[in-house]
């Protein structure tokens, strides 16, 4: 019974967050959803006190995610190319290999790490979404979908950070 308890409360969040994201995307007609939120919501609603989770990490992971996709199709001149997943040419995989070699790096260099934002690097380099304005509805979303998981971690008692996890009192001294 125990097991089944914790499991309700990150259900009912991802149950509450993909309700109010694909109703943003129905009425706005707009991609708000995407692969990547399903792993950040279950990071978010299972481990909200681990560092990934944290609205910091899960922003800039996703902004690393979608800026290394952009500079992948950018060096590889395929903004106005159609995605073509059953045909991948050289030029497509040179822009995923550039891409998630940037999101690996930024995100280490920077210390802020969010793993499913690499999914977010091959959903941009791979043209699944890549104009401008799909560009910023990607990181809509990962803003609606932090200020939901962070509204319900905290109304149901997850000590829930507003920005970033705390570094223990070790790590601080060390900086």
């Amino acid at each position: 019974m125990t097991r089944l308890r914790a499991a309700l409360r990150p259900a009912a969040g991802a149950l509450l967050t993909t309700a109010v994201l694909a109703a943003l995307a129905v009425l706005t007609a707009q991609p708000l959803m995407f692969p990547s939120l399903g792993p950040t919501a279950y990071l978010l609603f299972a481990t909200p006190t681990h560092p990934a989770a944290s609205p910091r990490n899960t922003v800039a992971g996703h902004l690393i995610g979608l800026l290394a996709g952009a500079a992948g199709l950018a060096a590889f001149d395929l903004w106005d190319t159609a995605p073509h997943l059953d045909h991948l040419t050289w030029a497509r995989a040179g822009a995923v290999a550039l891409a998630l070699t940037c999101t690996c790096g930024g995100m280490a260099w920077s210390g802020l790490p969010h793993p499913p934002a690499g999914a977010t690097t091959l959903i941009v380099a791979l043209g699944l979404l890549r104009t401008p304005l799909q560009l910023v509805e990607i990181m809509v979303g990962v803003v609606v979908l932090v200020v939901v998981a962070g509204t319900v971690n905290r109304l149901t008692g997850v000590p829930y950070p507003l920005w970033s996890v705390e570094a223990p009192a070790r790590e601080r001294s060390l900086r």
